[in-house]
């Protein structure tokens, strides 16, 4: 049996692999991570409410990242289905920002 865990991440994966399309060549080094909560310091243009994905710009020696927050999707969701639904709007949402397109032109 997979844990709740396992059964995120293995959505996630589903996801970025979907996402990657949207990526092409230039953004090819993005990477997605799958962090528990967001840090306790949020960005200055996020809202107070916790986040439940970020896009994380290039820094140092590390890609863009898209990060999604376990905790904070599985407590808006009801089931794996609504998991599904909002880990692939997020990663929409954050696709859409790093190309600089609006989120309903990423069909995930």
């Amino acid at each position: 049996m997979r844990t709740r865990r396992e059964t995120f991440d293995d959505v996630v994966i589903e996801v970025a692999e979907r996402a990657r399309a949207y990526l092409g060549t230039r953004y090819a080094d993005v990477e997605f991570a799958v962090e528990e909560v967001p840090p306790t310091d949020p960005a200055p243009w996020e809202e107070q409410a916790a986040a439940v994905g970020r896009l994380l710009p290039v820094g140092g020696t590390v890609g863009h990242r898209i990060v999604i927050y376990r905790r904070p999707v599985e407590t808006r969701a009801r089931d794996v289905g609504e998991v599904a639904a909002i880990v692939r709007e997020v990663v929409a949402e954050q696709v859409a920002a790093l190309l600089n397109v609006p989120p309903s032109e990423i069909e995930l």
